[in-house]
């Protein structure tokens, strides 16, 4: 995958009900949003941009010599916010691959957003996305972290069936911890974000159960660490603490 083919997209927005105005928080120096950025730009895959609906974020992203995009305020998912950013960013359709990274992912590792565009070198492919092996109790059990339920193509890659909160699959063996970093091809990010929220998306709260149900297909690359999501306070001082030290 060349980088003239690659835009990678980080939405970000002020309202975070957990964190309010979390793009913007100060960690090791630097608004969070900024770590995002300089990881993507790390990864070396192609053009890195902002996609916001707030000032105060493309101020922030262009002060560090980033690009930001502004968007429309009443977007629902960040995915609807990336597919307005591409048609500003690329109006002549140049873009064939676009990475939706989030912006509460200070600590990704750039070879981690490298990996997620291995899967789509299958034509077959729609969509690509990340997962780890969980290793904890905690992990199994929780419902906030999503599980991928997929079936083994090789050592590092699945295809995905389901995504659940639950713990799954049922029996001995691994489970996998779904990474929330997308790679879409162009017009399977069209495609999705012309579709109506489905019945298990709804039910789970997953929006990418939307495009398993529509029969597109996901496949995932299977890294061996979960970056940090900055959700909560808690959260933030982790994450303050482990890019303190780096």
């Amino acid at each position: 995958m060349t980088e003239t083919r690659t835009l990678v997209l980080i939405p970000a927005r002020m309202g975070a009900t957990r964190l309010p105005g979390k793009p913007l928080l100060d960690i090791a120096g630097l608004p969070m949003i900024v770590h995002v950025l300089r990881r993507a730009e790390a990864a070396r895959i192609g053009r890195v941009a902002v996609a916001t609906d707030t000032p105060e974020i493309a101020a922030a992203v262009t002060s560090h010599g980033g690009e930001a995009v502004m968007t429309r305020a009443d977007h629902p998912s960040g995915s609807d916010r990336i597919y307005e950013a591409l048609g500003k960013l690329d109006p002549k359709g140049e873009t064939e691959i676009v990475v939706n990274l989030q912006g509460d992912f200070p600590t990704i590792r750039p070879d981690n957003i490298r990996s997620v565009l291995g899967p789509l070198a299958d034509p077959a492919v729609d969509i690509a996305t990340l997962a780890a092996q969980i290793h904890t109790e905690e992990e199994d059990t929780n419902p906030n972290v999503v599980k991928v339920v997929g079936s083994p193509i090789s050592e590092y890659r699945l295809r995905a069936l389901y995504f659940t909160r639950a713990t799954a699959p049922w029996g001995e063996g691994p489970r996998y911890h779904h990474i929330g970093l997308y790679a879409y091809r162009r017009a399977a990010l069209q495609r999705f974000v012309g579709l109506a929220p489905s019945a298990l998306e709804r039910r789970e709260k997953l929006e990418q159960l939307r495009a398993i149900e529509a029969g597109m297909r996901i496949d995932v690359t299977l890294v061996d660490t979960v970056p940090r999501g900055v959700d909560t306070p808690a959260d933030l001082v982790t994450t303050r603490h482990l890019l303190a030290k780096s």
